[in-house]
């Protein structure tokens, strides 16, 4: 596993993009601080930019360092979930421009799985993850779904997990400084 995160780090750094098992679906990631990255995928997925993406960040610290006030009832939500939730948080900061929704939010998972862990901790910063498919097409659920144009189109592929189902897509919920709260996906 270690060499598997030193790549990927390697191809992260040089604003790559990486195919990589997550706690949830396998997902298309990058540097979430970087907008050349970040563009990379939107155009790898054919995604319009004012659809925003995730991003993974490996503890507390990190998601606090990346949004301005993390309201109490998000470290809440994350304790009691049964299965990975995505947070989508006001007034990020310290992210890349286009990874930020109109509405000046952003949404951001705890990583729980360990491979991600390891990754965006030995990394230093969040990771962006978004489905490996093209905007539209449904969410592969295997390695062996992803297709070839998303397999063509990133720098690296991580050598693990690809002969087991990685799970199903988290959870979303909004959480608005003024209290509102709104679940997206279920």
């Amino acid at each position: 596993m270690n060499k598997e995160i030193d790549n990927a780090i390697s191809v992260l750094n040089d604003g790559g993009l990486i195919l990589y098992p997550t706690d949830t679906l396998w997902g298309i990631g990058c540097d979430a601080t970087n907008e050349k990255a970040v563009q990379k995928i939107y155009t790898l997925k054919q995604r319009i930019d004012s659809k925003a993406l995730i991003c993974l960040a490996a503890n507390d610290f990190m998601l606090e360092k990346h949004i301005k006030k993390v309201p109490d009832v998000a470290y809440e939500l994350m304790d009691l979930s049964t299965k990975p939730i995505t947070i989508i948080y006001d007034q990020p900061i310290g992210v890349a421009k286009n990874l930020i929704a109109t509405d000046n939010t952003l949404g951001v998972r705890v990583a729980s799985d360990k491979f991600c862990k390891y990754l965006i901790n030995k990394f230093k910063k969040p990771i962006v993850s978004t489905s490996a498919n093209i905007s539209g097409q449904p969410a592969p659920k295997t390695y062996a779904e992803i297709s070839n144009s998303i397999l063509k189109g990133v720098d690296y592929v991580v050598d693990l997990q690809q002969n087991h189902t990685t799970g199903e897509a988290s959870t979303i919920i909004k959480l608005s400084n003024d209290g509102t709260v709104k679940v997206i996906r279920n």
